[in-house]
């Protein structure tokens, strides 16, 4: 399957990542908790997800978790077609959510971890809650972030956003697109 998303080559995310996706992510995600599944209890590293296995997780941990994976996919069909190729590789973001999203070569991934900068400075890096974000500049995130309004957050030197968590409710599709345009104005790097 061929890399997809960004056109640049992106860097390796740092051995310290701890979640789901492509260890190539440039569009890397962070929450607070990971599925409360015994499977991924001790996860320490970023695994790569297989087909069907979002479908598991969904039946397993409920319609939180489903909100998650489809705004996820939503967000990235959302996002400028002529910096993201997301959706030339499939016919919708169900499709893309279903086939693509979390596994190897979808140059996406879903953290439970501290976000890694250096490592992995061409990724842009969205957390998804403003708790959560909290949480993470007290545990030593190195980040300068500037509110927009009480959602939206952004540190552009680290092309870092804070949104909203994934939730119908709380990301609902107007703020999805704001989440977009966010991105769209963050700094490009050139590799």
């Amino acid at each position: 399957m061929p890399l997809v998303g960004v056109t640049t080559a992106p860097p390796l995310v740092s051995e310290l990542a701890i979640g789901f996706g492509d260890p190539q992510a440039q569009i890397c995600v962070y929450v607070a908790k990971r599925p409360p599944m015994q499977e991924y209890a001790a996860l320490n590293h970023i695994q790569p997800l297989s087909t069907g296995e979002i479908a598991a997780i969904n039946q397993a941990c409920g319609n939180g978790w489903r909100k998650v994976f489809n705004v996820y996919a939503k967000l990235l069909f959302t996002l400028d077609k002529r910096q993201f190729t997301f959706q030339q590789t499939a016919d919708s973001w169900q499709q893309f959510r279903e086939q693509q999203l979390l596994q190897t070569g979808s140059n996406t991934a879903l953290l439970f971890s501290l976000p890694q900068f250096a490592v992995n400075r061409h990724a842009i890096h969205i957390i998804a809650g403003r708790t959560h974000a909290k949480a993470l500049l007290d545990a030593g995130l190195a980040a300068q972030l500037h509110w927009l309004n009480h959602e939206f957050a952004f540190d552009r030197q680290q092309r870092l956003l804070v949104c909203p968590y994934f939730d119908y409710r709380q990301l609902n599709n107007e703020k999805i697109q704001r989440l977009a345009t966010l991105i769209s104005e963050l700094p490009h790097v050139k590799t």
